[in-house]
């Protein structure tokens, strides 16, 4: 089932896409390729698509061990750059599911939550379009000192995301917001790198138990996917 939406356009294109043309990512796309030629991935992974969270994750197959992956993320990539490459980074592995985590740079580049929104419905309809019965489950835009004066934004578009997921079509939402905050709703800081904005191994571990299980789940495998998360963070 194709999806409708909103989706802001600019220069034809879904909202990020013009700030970041494709071609910046041109190295990392043809490093990917490069890679697929020497060592092709397995197709019908699980495919974990997005920024810097999913380039950074260096252990996620020995994480997800049992579990067929594909790791492509390009570090400062906006949602809309996912949507533009995808031809290149998505369709070529046949996946089984996309796990999606982007908008963090969204976020940093001042996007509005709707913008950010309408972002990820253009993603979801174009991935549609090609596969339309291919799950795609989205993580939650993650808490973080470095980016904490925008953190009221970032916690509006997580709900209109989660919400947008719960109508339906084959999506996933995964909170991994609330367990990343402490009681005082401040980020937990043995999560983060030195820099404050990405993961250290004790972050990756907790992404693991949130995301693994739900790679494993009866209902994934059998298609009817369950929402999870039921918070986005507004506290």
């Amino acid at each position: 089932m194709l999806l409708a939406g909103n989706c802001l356009m600019v220069n034809g294109q879904p909202g990020g896409a013009a700030a970041n043309a494709p071609s910046k990512w041109e190295p990392d796309i043809q490093a990917f390729e490069r890679m697929d030629r020497t060592n092709p991935p397995p197709q019908g992974a699980v495919l974990f698509l997005g920024s810097s969270s999913i380039r950074m994750w260096k252990t996620l197959a020995e994480d997800m061990d049992g579990i067929p992956t594909v790791r492509r993320g390009v570090g400062g990539s906006r949602i809309a750059d996912s949507t533009a490459l995808a031809e290149r980074i998505v369709f070529p592995y046949k996946p089984r599911m996309i796990v999606f985590y982007a908008g963090d740079n969204d976020i940093a580049a001042k996007a509005t939550p709707d913008e950010i929104l309408a972002d990820f419905k253009a993603f979801v309809q174009k991935i549609h379009a090609h596969s339309p019965d291919l799950p795609i489950a989205f993580i939650s835009i993650k808490p973080s000192m470095a980016r904490w004066e925008r953190i009221d934004a970032l916690r509006v578009a997580n709900a209109l995301v989660r919400h947008y997921c719960e109508s339906g079509h084959g999506l996933k939402y995964i909170d991994v917001y609330t367990p990343m905050v402490g009681d005082d709703g401040k980020p937990l800081r043995e999560l983060f790198e030195s820099d404050l904005l990405h993961l250290n191994r004790a972050g990756y571990k907790l992404w693991t138990r949130l995301i693994r299980p739900q790679l494993e789940s009866k209902n994934e495998r059998s298609g009817e996917l369950q929402n999870q998360g039921a918070s986005d963070g507004l506290r």
